[in-house]
């Protein structure tokens, strides 16, 4: 009875991290598809802003200190809730996760910079 317990208490836990190590890459894979579909318009692709739209914009650097340097939580607020007339809200139109995989890949744009 203790040794199929123990058995299975292993079992579920290797599951449970299977999924964590599945899903992590699935979170940046979708931040950065996201980002293609609704962000490098205005913001190009390495974050730079540095387009014809960006440039007209006045839009920031993702990878600059300035943006860095904000929590997780006021990127996440800056996407969900928009920035003056710029740039648009996305609040209902991509979930939680969605936006969370945004923020994970603004933080990778500065990696590569």
């Amino acid at each position: 009875m203790k040794y199929r317990m123990v058995r299975t208490g292993s079992a579920v836990l290797l599951l449970a991290a299977l999924v964590l190590v599945v899903a992590a890459p699935s979170h940046a894979q979708d931040g950065a598809a996201l980002y293609k579909a609704k962000c490098v318009g205005c913001h190009s692709d390495d974050g730079s802003g540095s387009g014809p739209t960006g440039k007209q914009l006045g839009v920031k650097d993702l990878r600059s200190d300035e943006v860095q340097k904000q929590t997780d939580a006021q990127l996440s607020d800056s996407i969900t809730n928009g920035m003056g007339k710029k740039m648009p809200a996305y609040k209902g139109k991509l979930t939680d996760g969605q936006i969370r995989g945004l923020v994970a890949y603004i933080r990778d744009l500065a990696k590569k910079k």
